[in-house]
């Protein structure tokens, strides 16, 4: 959430933001609910005032013996028109706090200016991308090995779910439980198990709502599940005041995730890349402010790291203006090679959100003997997601006849297992 204070000082800054952003102004709407809400607050104290000074009155008269009567009426009138104000400033200032949490994060000044992902500059390019002029995508291998059943699931649960059976559903479980050996044992995050549903609070910490309840699931309890660990592991910090000297605060989870792909009909819709159910490992990091850019480049190699020990080829792009996430300042994209379709897919998001998700949140930190408090600033980064990595490496590693070779890396996770041929 964007902060009043600035807005009122820079509504120049602000629209030069959103347009950025290829968004309408909104100075003007924000400043003049902001302006109305701030005289109902000076009435209010100039009212409370007044029925304090008639309350002494009216002491003073009846103790002077002379008329009480006319200030008694004055404060009844004064108490009613209290009443009436104070319930006109609580809408206003809901009205207030919902437009706030409307209005998506300022884009940090080097992001790159573009209407769609279209215009994502590429940052680097690493490892040689596999070229295969017959080679088979993840689904047809998957099916081919009688391991991956899409018509099981959706017997089960309906459309964009799947089946592993066998080989494959321990080679999905193998590159989770790689990746966080990788991110705890070698990169400093500390793994947390935390819960998969999670109240209103949380969500909207992290700006998922309201802007994007219809991408989420509810349950009749009125929880939500998560649709990426993002959501429980950020929210530790909610509403804390956290000791400067412990930061950046290093968190990471394996979760499963759920998406209802609001929105996506048409797109992926063969194969794993868009399910509403699906595994990842995700890198939080908690830091002071001036820590945040640096700590954007560390998580985002932290990240790399576990595509490159797999030796999966892939590029990064830098995210611009147009296609920039509602609550961060700048991302990175990690987009893997995928043989099977001949392009680069996502597998990867990792946000700088600045304040953003700290002021919905009241997270703040503070120096050793200091009294003054600052919201912290927040990143979040997948490390990577598991199911599109199971993806890259059947494609990437797909030998003749359909078999598997197993990826160095994972095989002591596979129990030195180094093909999948048939269910094992």
């Amino acid at each position: 959430m964007l902060d009043i204070r600035w807005i009122r000082d820079h509504p120049d800054l602000l629209d030069r933001a959103l347009a950025r952003r290829g968004l309408e102004p909104q100075a003007e709407r924000v400043l003049a609910l902001d302006t109305a809400h701030r005289a109902l607050l000076t009435k209010l104290q100039q009212l409370l005032g007044r029925r304090n000074e008639a309350s002494k009155e009216i002491g003073t008269a009846k103790r002077q013996g002379g008329d009480a009567q006319p200030l008694i009426d004055e404060v009844a009138r004064i108490k009613d028109r209290i009443a009436a104000l104070e319930n006109d400033a609580r809408r206003r200032e809901e009205a207030l706090a919902n437009m706030l949490a409307e209005l998506p994060n300022v884009p940090a000044d080097d992001v790159p200016e573009g209407e769609d992902e279209t215009a994502n500059p590429e940052v680097r390019r690493v490892g040689a991308p596999r070229l295969l002029n017959d080679g088979q995508e993840h689904d047809a291998l998957g099916e081919g090995l009688a391991l991956m059943d899409f018509a099981a699931a959706a017997k089960l649960s309906g459309s964009r779910f799947v089946v592993l059976r066998g080989a494959l559903a321990r080679l999905h479980r193998a590159i989770g439980q790689f990746f966080l050996d990788v991110q705890t044992q070698e990169h400093g995050y500390t793994e947390v198990a935390p819960p998969y549903l999670v109240r209103d609070n949380a969500v909207f910490g992290t700006a998922q709502l309201p802007k994007f309840a219809d991408d989420l699931f509810r349950t009749g309890t009125g929880h939500w599940l998560i649709p990426t660990a993002e959501v429980p592991l950020t929210n530790l910090v909610a509403g804390e005041i956290v000791d400067a000297a412990t930061l950046p605060l290093r968190v990471t989870a394996l979760t499963p995730c759920f998406r209802s792909e609001a929105g996506s009909a048409g797109k992926d819709v063969r194969g794993m890349i868009r399910q509403h159910q699906f595994d990842k490992v995700e890198l939080v990091s908690i830091t002071a402010p001036e820590q945040s850019d640096e700590e954007h480049e560390r998580m985002t190699a932290c990240a790399e790291a576990v595509l490159t020990r797999l030796g999966l080829a892939y590029r990064v792009v830098s995210l611009c203006t147009g296609d920039l996430g509602f609550a961060a300042r700048k991302t990175y994209d990690i987009e893997v090679w995928l043989p099977g379709q001949k392009a680069y897919r996502e597998i990867s998001s990792c946000s700088n959100c600045g304040d953003f998700q700290a002021r919905r949140m009241n997270a703040r930190c503070r120096a050793k003997g200091e009294k003054a408090t600052r919201f912290v600033h927040t990143l979040n980064g997948s490390g990577v997601a598991v199911g599109r990595t199971l993806i890259a490496v059947l494609e990437t590693y797909q030998q003749d006849g359909g078999a598997i070779a197993v990826p160095e890396a994972l095989r002591p996770y596979m129990g030195g297992m180094e093909i999948i041929a048939t269910d094992a």
